[in-house]
């Protein structure tokens, strides 16, 4: 077992990219105005765990329910096309009914943090990655996650609320364009 500074520097950038807790500030901003309170550090060990299960044994869970990954993907493509088109159109299609506090682990811990994207890259990573330097690499991500969710305010406050209405658009348009990427890249091959 080594670990490989290449290897978990490579790892962090693409769950950095994949997972883009800085493009979901607007939508934990829109939780918070409807009153909703985020759990920082609940949110970021049920991501943690949520996503080192899948690592280990995300092959065995989607056979279990006889789904594949492509299958997997485009549902959650389906999801993150939702949140972007509230993001963009300013509306509200999400409405959490579940019991008192899941909203910080739905949407947020699933499926905006440990969603489609994040397992699939996290499969892909583990055919070319030793698993050492993707935990390493999947808890500085976990770790920036958490800040994030923490000082969510801080950063609101930073830009302010015309900076965040902005970067609800811009960040809207990015998830949107992500949604159908995903969606693209394997809608093809359930089609066949």
């Amino acid at each position: 077992m080594s670990f490989s500074l290449v290897q978990i520097t490579s790892t962090f950038i693409a769950l950095f990219i994949i997972i883009d807790i800085l493009g979901a500030i607007p939508i934990l901003i829109g939780l918070k105005e409807k009153g909703i309170q985020i759990k920082s550090l609940s949110v970021s060990v049920v991501s943690f765990v949520i996503l080192l299960i899948f690592l280990f044994a995300g092959d065995w869970i989607l056979q279990l329910f006889n789904v594949d990954i492509q299958s997997f993907a485009v549902a959650g493509s389906l999801v993150i096309f939702i949140f972007a088109i509230e993001m963009v159109l300013d509306v509200e299609i999400y409405k959490n009914r579940g019991p008192e506090g899941s909203a910080s682990f739905v949407p947020i811990a699933f499926p905006l943090v440990a969603g489609p994207a994040s397992f699939t890259t996290l499969l892909s990573l583990r055919a070319a990655y030793d698993v050492q330097n993707i935990i390493v690499a999947l808890v500085i991500n976990i770790i920036w996650v958490y800040l994030v969710l923490k000082f969510t305010g801080k950063i609101e406050k930073f830009f302010g609320k015309g900076g965040i209405y902005i970067m609800r658009k811009f960040f809207g348009i990015i998830l949107l364009a992500i949604s159908v990427k995903l969606f693209t890249e394997n809608i093809g091959s359930l089609l066949k």
